[in-house]
């Protein structure tokens, strides 16, 4: 299966789950029915993180990876690289401003940040701080995590979890990015960085 991300505005992110193994497929939604367009895996328990994307899920092709730079690091940057081990840009945990609500820093294959990506809404994002600290209801209330992509203060794109799912399902919509600040690659990084980079 072909590869070419570059021209979408809408994706559905797909979880699913094995014990060792984080695995997740993006699908571009057609007509009521969704295409799949990348397969995710992530193994668990690894020293240093190491996401790896393909074109479909049986993993003949890689089309791009996540690789953390340091070992247990929340500061750390993560490179994104393609399938030839190029450059495609980074994506870091802003360690400061998540004490608040979550947020990411997109960054280009020149290590410029081009775009941000937080959570949509603060008193959501402090209500699930606290609900983390209480036993199985974190596990159980519907609490959104939905994050928007800013460039400079202008909303580009959004990240929606959708509700009273057994899995994580997430609907992505850059149509607001006419200009292209976003390389797709770097959306489908950063989105699955979102959920697998803080073991959701």
């Amino acid at each position: 299966m072909a590869f070419d991300i570059h021209h979408e505005d809408r994706l559905v992110l797909r979880q699913r789950f094995t014990p060792m193994v984080n695995r997740y497929e993006f699908m571009v939604p057609e007509d009521g029915e969704e295409r799949p367009v990348c397969f995710v895996e992530q193994k668990r328990f690894k020293l240093k993180e190491d996401i790896r994307f393909f074109a479909d899920d049986t993993k003949e092709v890689e089309v791009m990876r996540i690789k953390a730079r340091q070992r247990f690091d929340p500061r750390a940057r993560y490179d994104v690289t393609d399938e030839n081990g190029g450059k495609i840009g980074e994506i870091q945990k802003l360690f400061r401003q998540s004490l608040l609500r979550s947020t990411y820093a997109i960054y280009d294959a020149g290590g410029q940040e081009v775009a941000r990506a937080t959570e949509a809404n603060l008193l959501t994002a402090l209500l699930r701080r606290v609900t983390d600290f209480i036993p199985y209801v974190g596990e159980f209330l519907p609490i959104p995590y939905d994050f928007h992509f800013l460039s400079g203060e202008s909303v580009i794109g959004v990240n929606r979890r959708r509700r009273m799912q057994l899995r994580d399902v997430y609907d992505i919509d850059m149509s607001a990015d006419t200009e292209r600040v976003l390389d797709r690659r770097l959306v489908l990084a950063i989105t699955v960085g979102m959920d697998a980079l803080q073991a959701r």
